[in-house]
C-alpha cells in the first residue's frame, strides 16, 4: 500500500518539502491504523492551490479512501497538501502526475 501525497509546486523546494511532511503526519494522526502501515511514500506535484483543491474534490467523491489534508498557517490557511491511500482508483488517478 501506497501513501500518494500531492503537493504545490508554487511552492519553494524547501516548502514542498515541509508540507508534504505535514500532510503526512496530518494522515498518522487521522489514521493511526491506517492500510499504509508506515510504507511507501510517493510525492507528487500539482501546479498550485486551485488544481490542489481539483484534486481535493475528486478524491472526497471516491468511496473508501483514507484521506488527510493539511493548510498552512503562515500561507493564511491556503491547502498546501493532501495525503491519501487507496487501492487501484487512487494510483490510476494520479498516473499522470509526476514525481517531486
Amino acid at each position: 500500500m501506497k501513501l500518494y501525497v500531492l503537493v504545490r509546486k508554487n511552492l519553494s523546494p524547501s516548502q514542498q518539502a515541509v508540507q508534504a511532511g505535514h500532510a503526512v503526519a496530518e494522515f498518522t494522526h487521522k489514521y493511526p491504523d491506517s492500510l499504509w502501515n508506515r510504507g511507501t511514500l510517493v510525492y507528487l506535484g500539482v501546479e498550485d492551490e486551485g488544481e490542489l483543491n481539483a484534486w481535493l474534490m475528486r478524491f472526497q467523491d471516491l468511496e473508501g479512501l483514507e484521506l488527510a489534508v493539511y493548510r498552512e498557517e503562515y500561507f493564511k490557511q491556503s491547502l498546501t497538501a493532501v495525503a491519501v491511500v487507496g487501492e487501484d482508483e487512487v494510483k490510476t488517478a494520479v498516473r499522470s502526475l509526476k514525481l517531486i
